[in-house]
């Protein structure tokens, strides 16, 4: 079994839903539900976090909680000083668990940190899945992959890529069927080395412009496996309706 640990960041602060982590679902915290699926995984789970409400949420789970700065732009940063402050070596492996993912599939989160730990080309894995709905394909909240031959993302973006010069100039906003459209699934692997460089490194004009954060890191030219899995899990917790869609879900039993 491949050895790893899972960090959830959860920071309190959040414009479009503030105390995000500690909204209630199906009578618990959202962070909770997080941390249940984190443990249903195996390994160590650890919640980096900057509010001592978050911390307490999570205390009656055997998780440990991280406080960090409340300056991090980023959950990768706050991932990072957890890594410092508890002194791990640069070769342990961390998984990056989003704090409002309480629909995570648990083998998920397996699979993609045996698929970094199997191979020595790159520095960073990530999920993608197949796109199903062809409207997706332009909605810029689902972010796009394409794919080297090898498997590595060649880019991320928020608009329709590849762009089907034919189908798309012969027909509004509607995805040719005959392209296998893939679907970044945000959840990363990475050692704790890696995480120690990215923090080192500025922010790029590319992730600038298409706000994701991933994009630094083929800036610098470093490499991301992308492992395919059949099926993206449901969505995480963004807005109200967000809210209210996985309420539903966790409330009639479904993890």
């Amino acid at each position: 079994m491949t050895a790893f640990k899972i960090v959830i960041p959860a920071r309190h602060g959040s414009s479009r839903l503030p105390g995000k982590p500690l909204l209630d679902i199906a009578g618990k915290p959202m962070i909770v539900h997080v941390c249940e699926r984190a443990l249903e995984a195996g390994p160590e789970v650890f919640v980096a976090t900057d509010d001592p409400r978050i911390a307490e949420a999570v205390a009656c789970l055997p998780v440990t909680a991280v406080m960090t700065r409340e300056d991090h732009t980023s959950g990768t940063e706050r991932i990072t000083e957890v890594a410092d402050q508890l002194n791990w070596p640069d070769d342990t492996l961390v998984v990056n668990l989003q704090g409002d993912e309480p629909l995570m599939q648990p083998g998920l989160i397996c699979q993609l940190a045996k698929a970094l730990a199997g191979q020595q080309t790159a520095s960073i894995a990530t999920l993608a899945a197949p796109i199903d709905d062809p409207s997706d394909v332009f909605d810029p909240h689902a972010v796009k992959v394409v794919l080297d031959r090898h498997g590595h993302a060649l880019y991320f973006s928020r608009a329709p890529i590849p762009w089907h010069r034919e189908s798309f100039g012969q027909t509004d906003r509607q995805a040719a069927s005959d392209y296998p459209w893939l679907r970044h699934i945000g959840i990363y692997a990475y050692s704790a080395g890696f995480l120690r460089r990215y923090v080192r490194w500025p922010a790029s004009q590319l992730e600038s412009v298409e706000a994701l954060e991933q994009l630094r890191i083929l800036w610098q030219g470093e490499r991301i496996l992308v492992v395919p899995v059949e099926s993206a899990p449901h969505a995480g917790v963004d807005t109200e309706a967000d809210l209210r869609r996985v309420q539903g879900l966790l409330s009639g039993g479904k993890p």
